[in-house]
């Protein structure tokens, strides 16, 4: 193999892991209904993609370019899985079973998130229901904070899609505009 073709083929990796990662953390974004972020990294996805599979095709005879292709897709998805975790768009609420009454809300509350708690019936008797809405980046603060009150608390992630209170619900923007609005 030559300089050239090693060359090329490790453009095409870099390429891939670009536009993979990137077609990673759009999808995430629409998920989230972030629509002008999803367009603007949608177009240089395909853009860097089309690089990419130009080149390969261009040059069908050299077997090695579709392997650093394929060898840039799958790298590209590990990476765009890993960026996402380090940005953590957006928010999470957890929900945390506790037996400790208001100990652990009370803790919660001076770590500084916002808790609201319910009071409930389990399995083995009264629980504390505490609901907190926090951005993702501060979930796994807020679990540790959890478990350093008490450990044998139980809790469940789930991400949010919409939170508003009535009064900050803006009114509905309908017509093409509503394509670049984030609902």
């Amino acid at each position: 193999m030559d300089a050239g073709v090693l060359a090329v083929g490790l453009l095409i990796i870099v390429a891939r892991i670009v536009d993979v990662s990137l077609g990673t953390m759009r999808t995430i974004a629409i998920v989230q209904g972030r629509a002008l972020f999803a367009w603007v990294l949608g177009f240089f996805e395909v853009l860097i993609w089309l690089f990419a599979v130009a080149h390969v095709f261009h040059n069908l005879d050299r077997p090695t370019l579709a392997i650093c292709y394929a060898l840039g897709f799958a790298t590209g998805s590990y990476v765009g899985i890993k960026l996402e975790g380090w940005f953590a768009f957006g928010k999470q609420v957890i929900r945390i079973f506790t037996r400790s009454s208001a100990a652990t809300a009370n803790g919660l509350r001076e770590a500084g998130f916002r808790v609201t708690s319910f009071n409930g019936e389990g399995r083995g008797g009264p629980v504390q229901l505490l609901f907190i809405e926090t951005s993702r980046r501060e979930t796994w603060r807020l679990l540790a904070e959890a478990a350093k009150l008490d450990k044998d608390c139980y809790y469940l992630v789930d991400d949010i899609r919409l939170a508003a209170h009535p009064a900050m619900v803006r009114p509905m923007v309908t017509g093409w505009r509503s394509v670049l609005k984030r609902k």
